[in-house]
């Protein structure tokens, strides 16, 4: 049995992520030591045992070390079961993670697969359950990977308590892609979005936001979340064009931080995406490297070349027989290259 060994020591939960995904799909056993060794606390969370338990479960797997804290984990792939399925973290961890870890391998069923998950779905340092929506699974569907998605309950940090809901079309027909384009003048919009507050938080990061980036009254939005269980407050901005990619940036209102504070914060990260040329953002840009490893190739432009996308990039290169390559274009621009 071919077993693939990975350092976690410089990494994080991620890369359990992306080495559990691969594992299903390629049917390659892998041993991880060192999880989160540099992290303040280091080892497996709730949420990552509830990916390591998705996948062992969707894919009917043999693991050994699924532990709170363990530092050490081994994990041997079974066959890959298409069905209904519902994951509960049981606390405010990141639901949407969860869900990119088992969407691969769904994918690529011979039968359809519809998948419940509870937990957080507005956290800091996870994708947003609307990025998801709005970004993420658009990209996939241009790949060829056809997903009907719900945001059943908010679920904001740190309490949680949210739910979303993913079915997944089985047989992808993955196709290569190039994300290179970015429209010359996009449309901007702004939400702010609500539970338990006052709607005086959300109207003043809409003015800041407005105020520094020149948006209408038409392209701000006040919204209030669907039967959440706690105080939130989320910040997002979409940048979209005619017909090239949906970007979708987001800040966390959290206690001690001003509306001006998180309204800045998120007028930083668009700032900076516009004054670049590429058309992929940050965040988005080391989660489109899976798909295109298993499509055998694709690019993309990013304004920046991050610590989780050249670790990424190196792991896939463990699993599947690709080259990801990246070369810088101009002063804020990279572009970044599958092959097989």
């Amino acid at each position: 049995m071919e077993l693939i060994e990975i350092s976690g020591i410089e990494g994080g939960g991620q890369l359990l992520r992306t080495a559990l995904s691969l594992s299903l799909c390629t049917g390659t056993a892998f041993e991880m030591q060192h999880i989160r060794a540099k992290r303040s606390r280091p080892g497996l969370m709730r949420q990552h045992l509830t990916a390591v338990g998705a996948a062992a479960q969707i894919g009917c797997a043999h693991v050994d070390g699924a532990q709170l804290g363990a530092t050490t984990l081994r994990f041997i792939p079974g066959a890959v079961n298409p069905g209904r399925y519902r994951f509960s973290i049981g606390t405010a961890g990141s639901a949407t993670l969860v869900m990119q870890t088992v969407l691969p391998a769904l994918w690529s069923c011979d039968g359809p697969s519809e998948v419940t998950i509870e937990g957080g779905t507005h956290n800091p340092l996870a994708p947003c359950a609307d990025f998801i929506a709005e970004a993420y699974l658009p990209a996939l569907r241009r790949m060829g990977v056809e997903t009907e998605f719900a945001l059943l309950r908010h679920g904001f940090f740190p309490a949680g308590g949210g739910a979303l809901q993913l079915r997944v079309a089985p047989n992808a027909q993955l196709r290569t892609h190039a994300f290179d384009q970015r429209d010359p003048a996009p449309r901007l919009d702004a939400t702010a979005l609500l539970s338990a507050l006052h709607d005086q938080i959300g109207q003043r990061e809409l003015q800041v936001v407005a105020e520094r980036l020149g948006l209408a009254p038409e392209h701000q939005h006040l919204r209030r979340a669907a039967l959440a269980q706690s105080p939130g407050n989320v910040l997002m901005l979409r940048v979209q064009g005619e017909r090239q990619h949906t970007e979708l940036f987001s800040a966390l209102g959290e206690r001690g931080l001003s509306a001006e504070q998180v309204a800045i914060g998120l007028v930083k990260q668009v700032s900076a995406y516009l004054a670049s040329s590429a058309a992929v953002g940050e965040h988005l840009s080391d989660q489109l490297l899976l798909p295109m490893a298993l499509a055998g190739g694709g690019e993309f432009t990013t304004a920046f070349i991050s610590d989780h996308l050249s670790s990424n990039a190196r792991l896939i290169e463990k699993f599947l027989p690709v080259e990801i390559d990246w070369v810088q274009v101009d002063r804020q621009c990279w572009r970044v290259t599958v092959r097989s």
